[in-house]
């Protein structure tokens, strides 16, 4: 160039030069960089782009019984679904979708509209419904195979197993609590489509294949379950109550071997049932036990040794604790009776005067030890912990009426782990409802649940004597109406009133809670009857039957051997005697059925619908067509108490001195044999009208230490 030095022309050229080299450099530098460092990611990011994912869902998890029996499990179905972005036309197909599947037009404009790369039209269309999407061949719309759960056995165990939604994911039941064993892990589909977003028929296709999810084998057995399910339809209906329950479990591991709640619903149509059905209360919801809670109650009193079988009370029908009358439940009240007779009558105001003697500091020491005020620990979602007043807020009158039941929360679930306690020499277990975990074809344990020793709550020898007491009970009891022939059976009543507006109303809940056989125990069960309609609200009398029939049939479902001895002595005495049975509440016209039908006369004192007592009382063994005195009002009943007597124990006495005993209290005798006595008709505690007879059977003492 004219007039430029070429010295500044030399180095104008070398930046220049430079410069170009420079732009070379960086460029070459970033295309080492994309095509070397980050070719894998863009790789991966063209083949995201070419290559469209459709999820593929695994099978959930199969739900077995104990015995392997299957209840819940998935199987593979057609299901239609649509990729927006590819639908060009979406209110024309839309309309042609909506004639084929049965759907509404809106619904699926809707869908075809949705900002989303992926939806479901149809899950569980018919066969006719998804040829005719096929034949359509509609852009966008595809079928594809989407697992569906199936409940085996329709509404059997449905709030134990409870639901899974359509997304395969569990929403209740052991289908949420152990969702994430059961789902699975997601597998893909992926195909091929070009850059205007169109499917590829031959292009290129994998499959990433899903994990099905591992097997599940319940503690439940199913053939319990529907002997449980059975009955409580039954209770429910015959008493026109609201709702009820019953859950049965093995008092040596923990493990529920059936839960009931009725009404109930099919988890294959859960959606066609009010959203109460569903509820599984007997875990979720709480209640005031009433009587049944007298357990705990006698339980702290033997441990602390407050009270023994003998020990003496007397009850006028009530008991004054500060300025409050609190009442027995029986007007006129008890009288004089033993520990054990006061456990047969369910007398309120004897556990009020056991939880005052305990004291509020003891009492709840041992209601905390029993597993009250907190969640047992069952695996199940959204157990309930109950509610214990705070010990701040207790004072006498509050602490006398938690001893009967009144003023404290509870689960069912927690009062059948304390009678389990009770039964198996005094440990509180964690219930289970899951037995193990397996892998998908159920044919390997991947886990397994052992038994869980939450705590000792009480010594085996209280453990053993509270059974004791409680077998009287049903023997001799309230609870005599749960007798199963052939088992000795342990149990308590309860009726509770519900607390209404500040106070209690009219409604009940009548229970009953038990276990058997009481010498090696298999069944520890429960059954609850929420606000019967009937005239008689009584445990013992609506509640208790049914046990009787539940755990009757689940022994001998289990091949648990009856004692023949027992058995005969139920319903027959070697001498040909009868056993009263239990009358009291019942309607004038079936107690009267009920001793013809038994063989024994029987007279009625008094004005009343319903026997309020009887004489002799239940479980003692009569002569054949001996007259019961049935009771229907309070005038009656006390005046039998100043114009009968007892009769005394005359075992081991000789002929001449049980002749004295009887005469000295107005009762003649009928000697049976010589020696000692060992046998009297009727029994011990029975009350008779002066001049009645006792019959007395007596065996020589070499004899009698065989006998």
């Amino acid at each position: 160039m004219p007039g430029l030095n070429p010295l500044v022309i030399r180095k104008r050229t070398t930046l220049l030069l430079l410069g170009i080299f420079g732009v070379i450099g960086i460029l070459t530098g970033r295309l080492f960089y994309i095509q070397g460092i980050k070719a894998s990611y863009y790789q991966h990011m063209a083949e995201d782009q070419r290559l469209r994912d459709i999820r593929v869902e695994p099978m959930r998890g199969t739900i077995f019984d104990r015995n392997m029996n299957t209840l819940a499990f998935s199987f593979d179905t057609e299901a239609v679904y649509a990729i927006p972005y590819q639908i060009k036309d979406p209110q024309g197909t839309a309309k042609i979708i909506a004639e084929k599947l049965n759907l509404a037009e809106k619904e699926v404009y809707s869908k075809l509209t949705k900002k989303t790369s992926f939806v479901w039209l149809k899950l569980r269309p018919l066969p006719e419904e998804v040829q005719k999407i096929k034949e359509a061949r509609l852009p966008g719309v595809e079928v594809a195979q989407k697992a569906q759960r199936f409940y085996l056995q329709g509404s059997l165990a449905a709030h134990v197993l409870g639901i899974s939604g359509i997304d395969n994911q569990g929403l209740e039941g052991i289908e949420k609590y152990y969702d994430q064993y059961l789902c699975g892990i997601p597998g893909r589909e992926q195909a091929e489509y070009d850059s205007k977003g169109n499917h590829i028929p031959l292009g290129e296709r994998r499959f990433i294949d899903a994990q099905n999810g591992a097997s599940i084998v319940l503690t439940i057995d199913q053939v319990i379950q529907y002997i449980a399910e059975r009955e409580l339809e039954k209770a429910v209906l015959a008493n026109g109550a609201k709702k009820g329950a019953v859950i049965l479990m093995d008092p040596m591991t923990g493990e529920i071997l059936a839960l009931a709640n009725y009404p109930s619903f099919d988890p294959n149509n859960y959606a066609q049932y009010p959203a109460a059905n569903r509820r599984n209360w007997v875990l979720s919801d709480q209640y005031e036990p009433g009587s049944t809670f007298k357990i705990i109650t006698a339980a702290a009193a033997l441990e602390e040794g407050i009270v023994r079988r003998d020990s003496q009370f007397f009850d006028p029908g009530f008991i004054i604790v500060e300025d409050r009358r609190l009442k027995c439940w029986r007007a006129g009240g008890h009288g004089s009776q033993t520990f054990v007779e006061a456990v047969e009558n369910s007398c309120n105001p004897v556990f009020a005067s056991l939880a005052l003697r305990l004291g509020p500091q003891k009492f709840f020491q041992y209601i905390q030890a029993f597993g009250f005020g907190q969640q047992t620990g069952v695996d199940f979602p959204g157990e309930a912990r109950g509610i214990i007043p705070p010990l701040s807020r207790i004072k006498n009158v509050e602490l006398a009426t938690i001893g009967f039941g009144q003023g404290i929360s509870i689960t069912p679930l927690q009062l059948l782990c304390a009678l389990s306690a009770i039964a198996n020499g005094g440990k509180l277990l964690e219930p289970r409802l899951v037995k193990e975990i397996r892998t998908p074809d159920g044919k390997e344990i991947l886990k397994s649940f052992d038994v869980k020793v939450v705590r000792q709550v009480i010594s085996e020898q209280t453990a053993r004597e509270l059974a004791s007491i409680l077998t009287s009970v049903v023997e001799n009891g309230s609870g005599n109406r749960a007798r199963i022939a052939g088992y000795r059976v342990a149990g308590k009543t309860g009726t509770a009133q519900k607390p209404d507006k500040g106070g209690y109303g009219q409604e009940r809940i009548a229970s009953f809670i038990g276990f058997a056989p009481v010498e090696n125990p298999k069944v520890v069960g429960i059954i609850i009857l929420d606000e019967p309609q009937g005239p008689v609200k009584y445990g013992g009398v609506i509640a208790a039957p049914f046990f009787s029939s539940i755990v009757g049939d689940v022994l001998r479902y289990l091949g648990v051997e009856p004692s023949r001895e027992l058995e005969d002595r139920q319903q027959k005495r070697e001498d040909n005697a009868v056993v009263v049975p239990n009358v009291i509440h019942l309607p004038k016209g079936e107690a009267i059925q009920i001793l013809k039908q038994m063989g024994l006369t029987h007279r009625e004192l008094g004005v009343g619908e319903y026997v309020i007592d009887q004489n002799p009382k239940a479980g003692v063994a009569v002569e054949p067509r001996t007259t019961i005195l049935l009771y229907y009002d309070e005038e009656s009943r006390y005046r039998r108490e100043h114009t009968t007597v007892l009769v005394p124990n005359l075992t081991g006495l000789t002929p001449q001195e049980a002749t004295k005993a009887l005469t000295d209290l107005g009762l003649k005798i009928a000697v049976n044999g010589s020696g000692i006595a060992y046998q009297q008709v009727p029994a011990p505690g029975t009350r008779l009208s002066a001049g009645a007879t006792v019959t007395v059977y007596f065996i020589a003492p070499d004899a009698s230490r065989n006998h």
